[in-house]
């Protein structure tokens, strides 16, 4: 019995172990990662070439735009509006006549100033004569020297009334000027304070209008401090272009030059404030106006450029994956040299004309198989 209690166990055991060995034979293999180096299919990717081209270093702030020059216009004299020249909103030139005020009380007081010199020169040139008379008498013991003092002292002071009358009739005059207001310069108008038949009056608080200067305009904005050694050293080497595009859709770029830097920091905000001008021939850009400024500090030329998509991160780095000839996958180290927008310079690491994938990285292994999806292949020459 003992006997063959033993052998019935070896036979339970010998058939556990062929049992098991037939299930681990007819059990599948393990499927090997997507595109690793077992043979998995290929993963689809999204690529784009590496190309060389000319890079400018921009730095976006925003920025506001103001008129060249701004003048409000108010009345030198008082006197009542006779009549306005143009409407709120026009487009005036220099020496453009803009309002006119009542001159008939102007005309008379230089009628008046003219008669007063007329007056005063005839009285003049009598004193002038009296005093050659006494001049003579004088000389022959007829007239005594007080009274010859007397007749010089009166043709002196009526001279100094020919002066005076002089500049009164050259005031009235200018007077009769400030009635006829004229634009000091090219811009266009606002709004309209009087009307014919107001009373103006004299260095008034509230300007008749105001013109602002459109075209050339000013867009002023705010550069980081740490940014002025460079912006410095770029404008050193030359004229800095801007451009500035309004936030709104549609919105075309304007061209300009950098032409004003302030003379220090402003320590509240740590920055630097900046102007540039623009030509506005199409009046583009309006007084007021917030705008994205670009300001383009240099130009990195044939430089080498991917998308930025295509630049992954790691512990040891950054990296972007080459795809070869035979549609494996590279994990090729880079640096980057800056980042512009949505590309990103390449300082080594790759040459151009090399491609690179730009989308579907987390599936991708170095050395696996990868399928461009062409129709979101992305693949430029």
């Amino acid at each position: 019995m003992r006997g063959f209690r033993f052998f019935s166990g070896v036979i339970l055991v010998a058939s556990a172990a062929s049992a098991c060995s037939s299930g681990s034979a007819d059990a599948p293999a393990a499927a090997a990662p997507p595109g690793g180096r077992s043979g998995g299919p290929p993963v689809p990717v999204e690529v784009a070439r590496v190309t060389r081209k000319n890079m400018p270093l921009d730095l976006h702030v925003i920025g506001t735009v103001e008129p060249l020059a701004t003048v409000s216009i108010s009345g030198q004299i008082t006197g009542q509006l006779e009549s306005v020249h143009f409407r709120e909103g026009d487009e005036v030139r220099q020496g453009q006549v803009l309002f006119t005020l009542d001159t008939r009380p102007l005309e008379a007081a230089v009628k008046q100033a003219e008669a007063n010199l007329q007056r005063d020169t005839a009285q003049a040139a009598n004193a002038r004569a009296q005093a050659q008379r006494f001049i003579d008498l004088q000389s022959r013991g007829i007239a005594t020297r007080e009274q010859l003092d007397t007749s010089r002292a009166n043709a002196e002071a009526l001279e100094a009334t020919l002066g005076a009358d002089r500049a009164a009739l050259e005031n009235a005059r200018i007077q009769l000027q400030f009635a006829t207001i004229t634009a000091p310069l090219s811009g266009r108008t606002g709004a309209l304070m009087v009307h014919s038949g107001s009373m103006v009056r004299a260095n008034d608080a509230t300007p008749l209008v105001v013109i602002n200067q459109l075209s050339p305009i000013s867009v002023s904005f705010a550069v980081p401090e740490q940014q002025l050694t460079a912006l410095k050293r770029y404008m050193t080497r030359g004229n800095v272009p801007v451009s500035v595009m309004a936030p709104e859709p549609g919105a075309k770029a304007a061209s300009g030059r950098l032409n004003f830097v302030d003379n220090a920091v402003d320590q509240t905000t740590g920055t630097i404030r900046v102007k540039a001008s623009f030509p506005n021939t199409e009046h583009q850009l309006w007084p007021g106006q917030y705008v994205n400024v670009t300001l383009t500090l240099a130009t990195d030329a044939d430089a080498l450029v991917v998308p930025s998509t295509a630049v992954q991160s790691s512990q040891d780095g950054q990296y972007v994956f080459v795809v070869k000839d035979d549609q494996s996958a590279e994990m090729r180290p880079v640096t980057i040299r800056r980042t512009s927008g949505n590309e990103s310079i390449i300082a080594d690491g790759i040459s151009a004309d090399e491609v690179v994938v730009t989308d579907g990285h987390l599936r991708v292994v170095p050395g696996g198989k990868v399928a461009v999806r062409q129709t979101s292949a992305r693949v430029a020459r």
